[in-house]
């Protein structure tokens, strides 16, 4: 929620969502559901009234409860506050023997089926009987083999690093939104009927496609117009927007003498999915690096419609002034371009003559008749006045000749700029982006040309590059939040370790489906961060309880597991049908978000199925590691007594509450 630029514009909205969702969500869990499960999760009865509960033997909570703890009755004689001030003084002697013993029936009439009296803290309220535990046996032999179940983790972690390169890269997975601008353009001086004429056969080419539903044509320049097409709802047409595009390509092709391409409505704001920005003081060689580029690019597959802005150039008349033979006739360069400006253009808005009338004044412009502008000979003809006030004729210091020249001058920060753009079909982004940094003409390119990061490519760096520092920060706040959790700066790491093991889910998941890694994916790999170290508490938690309770750290492992599989498997599965809907691509712009679902998806089966087996493992590393250190510094003997004075004040605390 904290990044930056462009790419904060999507994470923060993604970012404040989910953590004011959580917020309610966890205001929810402590207060409604609680309150819907007194009401909603009750008994079952038999035909004759009596509640049917595991070990009840037919009797209701308050009949087994008196069973178990039968009431103190108080003497005759004694008075309400007597008998009250009796039951506090009573209260710790309870809370220090035997408050925590229960009694549990099986029916029979005896005591946990045994005459045996069951701790409290020790009672589990899921227990199987089945002989067969595949997850049992799977977390025995993984404690039992703890090397090889970390090396595993590791290289399954390493390995799907190795993925990266196979998995397509981009910004944004085009969607079919039923819509698609097509830009038409006209070599510089073109007339105004050349581009209606144009346009009218691109308005025929497409209206004669059956997946077109509307054109709307306009003129957005002498030269230039945009063709807006309204294709038909996805139901009703064959043909994608993308496949719709890659047909009309062809019967552009054969219109002549116009540039029609398909325009995008990128967030980089450019016209086309590729942008190479370049910039130099030196026209020549910005120029012919362009066009060298210009023609390596259309040798790459996957890249169409490749465009130049020097490529758009127009015819003008050039006058090269000669220095020599104007100083010998003493005119001065700065003549031989007045007197072309005048005949050619005119003179200034202030500089010229003013025609009055009674109630504005005409500027009197003269200039040379516009049909005869480009004649040569007329031009040959213009004379020039010297230092001395003679006329010289123009040709005799200067050469006129025709020549061509860029339309348009675009400048960054000063400088010449010049765009070499290109359309994708059948590539990604980001593998287009790397095969034209790998052409010859930008390895390297000349020291007085520089490349520009522009268009969607810069933002796709920007996002790639933020990423790793949220991702960083989401961990340490993660990391955090548990060292307070556990007073401890060692568990943690043993929660952390569900992280890795997810993103490498993710990858996979990509890869499988052949969706890019682009934002959308991104966003589902920071999800996964907050949603996957949760199993990993319910492990973790469970186990250290079961420690505290006397078991050994073996035991308390596997039980913990077994206890907590179905809670994890109910809410990996709950999620992953959650995201499924999104990860099909259904509903409007489904294409969009599919990465995002996909690389949930992905990541929440792997970490889900490793979790509960590496989790347990390192579990028991670092709770070795936390007793050596106890014993070398002298402080379990110390760490024990406290736990049990603080055993003994929750006892106490919880006969309170019950009475």
């Amino acid at each position: 929620a904290f990044m930056g630029g462009i790419p904060g514009q999507f994470f923060q909205p993604f970012g404040l969502t989910v953590a004011v969702s959580t917020m309610f969500s966890t205001l929810v869990a402590v207060t409604m559901t609680p309150l819907l499960s007194a009401y909603l999760l009750r008994p079952k009865y038999a035909h004759n009234g009596a509640a049917q509960i595991n070990g009840s033997n037919g009797k209701s909570f308050q009949e087994r409860r008196q069973e178990a703890n039968p009431p103190c009755v108080p003497p005759r004689g004694e008075s309400r506050r007597q008998k009250g001030r009796r039951f506090n003084l009573f209260l710790p002697f309870v809370a220090g023997r035997n408050s925590s013993k229960i009694v549990q029936s099986n029916g029979n009439g005896h005591k946990n089926g045994k005459g045996k009296a069951v701790d409290a803290s020790s009672f589990q309220p899921y227990q199987t009987t089945r002989k067969f535990q595949p997850y049992r046996s799977v977390l025995k032999w993984a404690l039992r083999h703890r090397i090889t179940t970390l090396m595993v983790a590791v290289a399954f972690f390493i390995g799907s690093l190795q993925l990266v390169p196979f998995i397509p890269k981009g910004l944004f997975t085009s969607s079919d939104d039923g819509f698609s601008r097509v830009g038409i353009e006209l070599p510089p001086g073109s007339l105004l009927r050349d581009t209606e004429e144009v346009m009218e056969q691109v308005n025929q080419a497409l209206q004669a496609n059956p997946a077109v539903k509307s054109v709307l044509a306009t003129a957005s320049d002498v030269n230039a117009g945009l063709v807006y097409v309204n294709l038909l709802p996805k139901e009703e047409r064959e043909a994608s927007k993308r496949q719709f595009e890659q047909q009309m390509r062809e019967v552009f092709q054969k219109i002549p003498g116009a540039r029609i391409t398909f325009q995008n409505f990128g967030p980089g704001g450019g016209g086309k999915d590729v942008s190479i920005v370049l910039k130099s003081e030196n026209p020549q060689a910005l120029t012919q690096t362009a066009n060298s580029i210009e023609e390596q690019m259309r040798e790459i597959p996957g890249l169409v419609e490749v465009t130049s802005s020097t490529s758009l150039v127009r015819p003008e008349i050039v006058i090269e002034p000669d220095p020599n033979r104007a100083a010998d006739l003493g005119v001065s360069v700065q003549d031989i371009a007045r007197t072309a400006s005048l005949a050619l253009i005119g003179d200034n808005e202030s500089n010229l003559a003013k025609f009055n009338l009674p109630d504005r004044q005409i500027p009197i412009r003269v200039q040379i008749d516009p049909q005869q502008r480009s004649n040569l000979e007329t031009l040959n003809n213009l004379r020039v006045r010297s230092q001395n006030g003679t006329l010289v004729p123009i040709t005799a210091v200067a050469d006129i000749r025709l020549g061509s020249g860029p339309a348009q001058i675009d400048r960054f920060d000063r400088s010449r700029q010049v765009s070499v753009e290109a359309n994708l079909q059948g590539i990604s982004l980001g593998d287009a982006i790397e095969q034209v940094r790998a052409l010859p003409a930008m390895n390297p390119l000349p020291p007085e040309v520089s490349e520009e990061p522009s268009g969607d490519a810069e933002i796709m760096r920007d996002i790639f590059g933020g990423f790793l520092g949220a991702l960083g920060l989401s961990v340490i706040s993660i990391y955090a939040i548990l060292v307070i959790l556990y007073n401890n700066f060692l568990y943690p790491f043993g929660i952390l370790v569900a992280l890795p093991l997810s993103v490498g889910g993710a990858l996979l998941g990509l890869l499988i489906a052949q969706k890019e890694l682009g934002l959308f994916a991104l966003i589902g790999i920071v999800l996964l961060m907050g949603l996957v170290t949760k199993n990993a508490i319910l492990l973790i938690d469970f186990t250290l309880a079961a420690i505290k309770q006397g078991k050994p750290p073996f035991k308390a492992v596997v039980e913990a597991g077994v206890s907590r599989l179905r809670p994890i498997l109910m809410t990996s599965i709950s999620t992953i049908a959650g995201m499924t809907p999104i990860a099909l691509e259904l509903g409007a712009s489904g294409e969009e978000r599919s990465p995002m679902a996909i690389a949930v998806i992905g990541g929440f089966s792997t970490s889900t199925l490793l979790t509960l087996v590496v989790v347990p493992v390192l579990f028991t590393y670092v709770h070795s590691f936390l007793r050596w250190l106890g014993n070398l510094f002298g402080g379990g003997k110390k760490r024990r007594q406290r736990f049990l004075v603080d055993e003994q004040f929750v006892e106490q605390r919880e006969v309170t509450i019950n009475n």
